[in-house]
């Protein structure tokens, strides 16, 4: 007597994990861009009276708390990877509700900035010098948009092959500052210390202003914590990824500016604008050559980052609309042929567009960090009351790294200009009122949104 062979039910389809501990550290060094103080250098280097390698240092002492938080958030949440989610389950939903409202700054800042540089940039290389800088914003605005309606997005390996060359220009950077060094060395040893600390123009408020600002260096490495379903031992190698990408990243971008201001000990505002003015103290030490490879590199890579924060604007709008966070008629819908939220792509171009010639880069740096460091520190938060309040190990290393990540991270925050934190409470009460307006007064549960849109 034979028996059918029963089907068999097919296996589910999950994430393969496959990327281990040194694939995580590339992949965040590549999001965030081994170039990412160059276009911050002259707006920082203004308002933190010249103290860029600090500001940077400061900013990587609040990063690396925050991404120890990020790093055990992850471990609680696998598949959240954000941070209001990470609020929202482990506070309230209300307060991760808020933390995601003040986080689209981040998504729909990036692109205004970057427009914005890319606009002053192409004016500098001389390219159709007839036109004024408005044109080129325009122009950026409409390609940004006309881009991500085409459905186009950035490939790995593209993005692996844009941070290689700009690596390549970063070494040829510092060649030439050294060669320079040779020819015309620092006055004395307190040449060497001055970029740390210059007692003609230390101020601890302006420093503080500045690190405010410095912060936006390391925007990029909490992607790294949405990775945790693709990476081996993930408990371990997400924390330590995130951790190893804040401290390359500090390193590499204090050693960058800190070689700038040993090789430019003037005014920076000589140069025309503050926003490409490293590319400027790169000319003075390699000759014009060296200046418009680097401008080139970063407008490419600004071009890169505008088009795919832009794309990223759009898709959270969607992850709201579709979890009906927002109107789901007009966020929540995909066009039928390219499989893209059209209807958010052009409201995100619309913005960029209007904003640009109302946002220098500066304050449209200082708006962006108003969100990102209201998400971080929530993390932190999270992070004290999961392992800390509600935990049962009360150690001192479940307090200290997340209480610290929060405080240096509101001390920047509220060290942000005050038109910035103007516009980003005004921000945050409209978010209030919609809240309020969509759940009656809040008296039915809020939409939490789950960002798979994103």
């Amino acid at each position: 007597m034979t028996t059918s062979a029963q089907p068999t039910a097919p296996a589910p389809v999950a994430l393969r994990r496959a990327l281990g501990l040194r694939a995580l550290v590339i992949y965040g060094l590549v999001l965030i861009q081994p170039t990412a103080p160059m276009p911050l250098y002259g707006v920082v280097s203004d308002a933190a009276g010249g103290h860029v390698v600090t500001t940077i240092l400061v900013g990587m002492v609040a990063m690396l708390f925050t991404a120890i938080s990020y790093g055990r958030m992850a471990n609680v949440y696998p598949t959240a990877g954000s941070a209001y989610t990470y609020v929202g389950r482990e506070l309230h939903p209300a307060l991760g509700y808020l933390t995601g409202w003040s986080m689209m700054f981040d998504y729909v800042m990036n692109p205004i900035i970057c427009v914005v540089w890319c606009s002053r940039a192409t004016v500098e290389l001389g390219i159709l010098p007839m036109m004024p800088w408005q044109f080129w914003v325009v122009v950026y605005a409409l390609l940004f948009t006309a881009l991500n309606l085409r459905g186009i997005q950035a490939s790995d390996r593209t993005n692996t092959l844009l941070a290689a060359a700009l690596t390549v220009v970063i070494v040829w950077f510092f060649a030439a500052a050294l060669h320079y060094f040779f020819q015309h060395p620092p006055a004395g040893v307190a040449a060497y210390t001055r970029p740390f600390y210059d007692p003609s123009t230390f101020s601890w408020r302006h420093v503080s202003n500045g690190a405010a600002l410095a912060v936006l260096t390391y925007i990029g490495f909490d992607s790294i914590s949405t990775l945790s379903e693709e990476a081996h031992n993930p408990r371990r190698n997400i924390l330590l990824a995130t951790v190893l990408v804040c401290l390359i990243t500090g390193v590499l971008a204090a050693a960058e500016v800190y070689v700038a201001q040993l090789a430019w000990t003037g005014s920076l505002a000589g140069f025309g604008g503050l926003e490409n003015a490293f590319a400027h103290v790169a000319g003075h030490v390699g000759g014009d050559a060296l200046f418009r490879v680097l401008t080139v590199a970063l407008l490419v890579a600004n071009i890169g980052s505008g088009v795919g924060s832009h794309l990223g604007a759009g898709r959270l709008l969607y992850g709201m609309g579709r979890d009906d966070a927002i109107p789901r008629s007009f966020f929540g819908r995909l066009h039928p042929r390219t499989q893209v939220p059209a209807n958010n792509i052009l409201l995100v171009g619309g913005i960029v567009l209007v904003s640009a010639f109302m946002v220098n880069y500066d304050l449209g740096a200082q708006l962006l960090n108003f969100g990102a460091l209201i998400g971080f520190m929530g993390v932190n938060l999270c992070a004290l009351v999961h392992y800390f309040v509600r935990g049962r190990d009360r150690r001192w290393h479940q307090l200290i790294p997340p209480a610290l990540g929060f405080l240096v991270c509101l001390f920047l925050w509220a060290n942000l200009s005050w038109k910035a934190r103007l516009i980003g409470f005004t921000w945050l009460t409209l978010g209030v009122l919609y809240g309020a307006w969509r759940t009656d007064g809040y008296r039915r549960p809020l939409k939490m949104f789950t960002g798979e849109g994103t």
